[in-house]
């Protein structure tokens, strides 16, 4: 692919001005050329702010798709309608990133998968958390087996309170969940992506819905309306994988706890372990003594760039449009995140019936 891609925005809320158009606007093969959203204002403001000076709006995305100008498709909407939406794109002959969670079911997200497998698109996820610098110094790491086989792993994403108040955050037909879906999503990428191990064999899960009942509650971002609050504000699996690996995963928005970690991993492995918790330490042995290493990091030096003093979006993005370019694989398979997709809706389901789910 040579020259300039052009790229439409379908979704022009917080996560599109919060990480993704600032990033795109970035990019000098990059031209933003079209806006979607159903509040057309939302579009009106983006293509202002970030687009062409003859950027096109529209209040329905399937308008846009019919545009044959447009290279690649951002899904940054609420997770309902991420498979409709990235489905229809992909048909369309465009290219996809769509935000986290890659869907709300694992059956839409293997729809989605198979979608990008059929027309030969490209498809990822926007697990943005894989670029910073400490996530691509622990997977280069374990790339090179310091860790040797990691048998047992913590995914972090655990709030004390920020439970977020805006949107549809709240909302368990529109977003399938709560924590577990919305930030656990990121800590278990993560974990897989390092163990680099997506054959689950079985999960066992609970989901609480505790703090969210309380009206007038501390809250980073004000407090919620309980009758609002139909998601979980906490939720815990147990994962065993296919070779005998343990993951244990936690997330919560609202939990009484001051071991706070989010989008973080703990990694125990045969020949050492490492965890991301205020920085990245790295444990083993050597000649019978213990050791532990505290990580510095700087900018460069990180495992796909060198170099480069990029934030974790501007890295996605310019990585992300990269492989588009040079016809490569991108950083998140759509296989990868559909396994983790798969997982978090095990937990659910788990924490339903009170059994295990296991796998085939």
């Amino acid at each position: 692919m040579t020259g300039k891609l052009n790229v439409g925005i379908i979704g022009c809320g917080g996560i599109a001005h919060g990480k993704h158009l600032p990033s795109l606007k970035k990019l000098e093969e990059v031209k933003l050329v079209a806006f979607c959203d159903i509040d057309l204002a939302k579009a009106e403001k983006a293509a202002k702010e970030y687009g062409t000076s003859d950027a096109s709006v529209y209040e329905d995305y399937k308008e846009l798709l019919a545009d044959p100008s447009i290279d690649v498709v951002h899904v940054l909407t609420p997770n309902i309608s991420h498979a409709e939406i990235s489905i229809a794109a992909l048909e369309a002959d465009k290219h996809v990133m769509c935000e986290k969670p890659m869907a709300k079911t694992y059956k839409e997200a293997k729809q989605m998968a198979d979608t990008a497998k059929r027309t030969g698109k490209k498809l990822t996820i926007g697990y943005n958390n894989r670029f910073r610098p400490d996530s691509q110094h622990l997977y280069k790491v374990c790339q090179q087996g310091d860790l040797g086989e990691v048998y047992f792993a913590k995914a972090h994403a655990i709030r004390r309170r920020a439970v977020p108040t805006w949107g549809v955050f709240l909302d368990e037909e529109k977003q399938g969940g709560g924590p577990l879906i919305d930030i656990g999503t990121h800590a278990l990428d993560l974990t897989l992506w390092m163990m680099d191990n997506y054959q689950p064999k079985s999960v066992m899960g609970n989901v609480y819905h505790q703090l969210g009942k309380k009206k007038d509650a501390a809250n980073a971002w004000g407090p919620w309306d309980p009758e609002k609050f139909t998601v979980e504000d906490s939720a815990f699996g147990f994962i065993t994988m296919q070779n005998g690996a343990t993951i244990v995963l936690e997330a919560s928005w609202a939990l009484n706890t001051l071991d706070i970690d989010e989008s973080k991993c703990s990694l125990s492995g045969t020949e050492g372990g490492a965890d991301m918790k205020g920085g990245l330490r790295i444990n083993g042995e050597k000649f019978s003594k213990l050791y532990q290493t505290d990580v510095e990091l700087d900018a460069g030096g990180v495992a796909f760039y060198d170099g480069k003093s990029e934030s974790d979006a501007d890295l996605e993005a310019s990585l992300w449009i990269e492989c588009l370019i040079n016809d490569t694989e991108p950083i998140v398979k759509p296989e990868q995140a559909l396994v983790v997709t798969q997982i978090l809706e095990a937990i659910y389901e788990s924490a339903k019936t009170g059994n295990a789910v296991y796998f085939e």
